[in-house]
């Protein structure tokens, strides 16, 4: 893998969701991004819990984790369950305290189309794009309502073409980047029915943080989202 203009600075992708559990649309997702942006690597950010999702059916954090670092293997991808460490409750907080604790590095924020629809009701949602690039990957059935979306309205001011990230130029933010591939039909909702055990299968293992090499307890946590 190429490595950045910046002394020991690396170009990384940020993918965070709850990874209920992880899949192979992740993994395919997460490359394709990676390839197609000119990134070192992505770090999955596997979050303690999702204010705008039910916590209903959600698996320990650990055996979510476990799921991501099993779908991660032999790829440019790090699992982490950082916000859990920084103890961060929303994402502008969270990217925030990486970029402070890892200053060298170049971060970019992916998210599906999906969350652009609803990007307007994050939390400081503008900061998060002055923070660092957006790429957006399409999702079918997302797209008219992320175009529509209040978000969108502002962002796509700030629309660059994909060739700026991927010729190994300066970021700067806001930014966002449209990127399109072949829909992947997998989800985490239909792994959950086909396999309603799944989380059993990654209890008790010793986990070990991919990016802070902090260990992670096997037991459930009670960090706010």
């Amino acid at each position: 893998m190429g490595m950045t203009n910046r002394a020991n600075g690396r170009r990384i992708g940020l993918l965070g969701g709850s990874f209920n559990p992880a899949h192979g649309g992740h993994r395919r997702i997460s490359l394709f991004a990676r390839e197609a942006l000119g990134l070192d690597e992505i770090w999955w950010l596997v979050s303690p819990g999702n204010p705008l999702k039910p916590k209903e059916g959600m698996a320990p954090l650990a055996a979510r984790l476990s799921s991501a670092m099993e779908q991660a293997r032999r790829a440019p991808i790090r699992a982490t369950a950082i916000e859990r460490e920084l103890g961060t409750r929303y994402t502008v907080d969270t990217l925030g305290a990486i970029k402070r604790r890892y200053p060298k590095h170049d971060f970019l924020w992916l998210m599906g189309s999906d969350n652009l629809a609803q990007f307007h009701r994050w939390r400081d949602w503008r900061g998060i794009a002055r923070m660092m690039p957006i790429a957006v990957i399409a999702r079918p059935g997302y797209d008219g309502a992320a175009i529509a979306s209040p978000a969108m309205a502002w962002l796509r001011h700030f629309r660059v073409p994909l060739a700026s990230f991927a010729n190994g130029g300066e970021w700067s933010s806001p930014a966002l980047v449209t990127l399109r591939f072949d829909p992947d039909p997998r989800s985490a909702t239909a792994i959950r029915r086909a396999d309603p055990d799944w989380a059993s299968r990654h209890a008790g293992k010793t986990l070990r943080d991919q990016v802070t090499h902090r260990p992670i307890p096997s037991r459930e946590e009670t960090t706010a989202p």
